[in-house]
């Protein structure tokens, strides 16, 4: 039995060129189903391998399979964004949206198409950019704590003329305050990061913190964050982050940025079957 997977809806295009990209089995052809002023993103795609339970199970047992899948997913919305060269909005589906049937959809597009339009009007003209921030060097942004904080000063001055022994103890108690300001030194600069890159935004939203694993660096992840950027200010919103970018990076962290990718954080829709 067939099924038809839904990769992202957009407003209709007229394209009469054809996504290129295989769909999420790797074999099937994608094309879209209009619905008024709609275009579904769909392909079809075996019932009993991408059904919710099946796929729950082979998230427990096939993580491979999940990750490829999910890659084959992501590149049919990254082309289905592309009209011509413009990135136009898409709402993204969340992995294993599927229906049995062709008027399943249409039923579920009737209902909310009021909630889709709306949707789409509030990412029209704009783009999704991630920007995540690493601390790359512990140890310059603690020297530079150091040297600015007066009681840690103090601490170390009062070391210099103690006894080695009485200096060991002392110095435990220098560690300490270096650990706390570190961490509220962070919270600050976060918080400020976050807010600057917000001003040149319509929406921003900050992202669970990804651990290494995950991120394949040895740097910890210090702010993992996304901004809906209206195109006619994507030049100040990219130019503050390259400035940014040479200014943070001499206290000791790395910034990268990277879009336009639909708007996953700015789009909210459902997923039925």
């Amino acid at each position: 039995m067939k099924g038809l997977y839904l990769y992202c809806l957009r407003e209709k295009t007229g394209l009469s060129s054809p996504i290129v990209t295989k769909g999420v089995d790797g074999k099937g052809r994608v094309f879209t189903i209009p619905y008024r002023q709609l275009e579904a993103v769909v392909s079809k795609v075996s019932w009993a391998e991408f059904d919710s339970e099946e796929i729950q199970r082979k998230a427990h047992e096939d993580l491979g399979w999940i990750k490829e899948k999910s890659v084959a997913h992501e590149k049919v919305i990254e082309e289905a964004m592309i009209n011509n060269s413009d990135v136009i909005g898409v709402i993204p589906m969340r992995f294993g949206t599927i229906f049995k049937e062709k008027a399943n959809l249409q039923k579920a597009l009737s209902q909310d198409y009021p909630m889709i339009k709306n949707l789409l009007e509030r990412i029209r003209g704009k783009q999704e950019w991630s920007v995540k921030v690493y601390l790359a060097d512990k140890e310059k942004f603690e020297q530079a704590i150091r040297q600015k904080n007066k009681s840690i000063k103090e601490k170390e001055s009062e070391i210099a003329s103690l006894p080695e022994g009485i200096a060991y103890f002392m110095e435990e108690q220098v560690r300490e305050i270096i650990a706390k300001e570190t961490e509220k030194e962070l919270d600050n600069t976060v918080n400020g990061l976050f807010g600057r890159f917000s001003k040149h935004s319509v929406a921003s939203v900050k992202n669970r913190i990804l651990e290494r694993e995950l991120t394949g660096k040895r740097e910890p992840m210090i702010l993992n964050a996304a901004y809906l950027v209206s195109k006619e200010n994507f030049d100040n919103f990219r130019r503050e982050i390259e400035k940014v970018k040479k200014q943070i990076f001499r206290a000791g962290f790395c910034l990268e940025y990277s879009g336009p990718w639909p708007a996953f954080n700015f789009t909210s829709y459902p997923n039925n079957d």
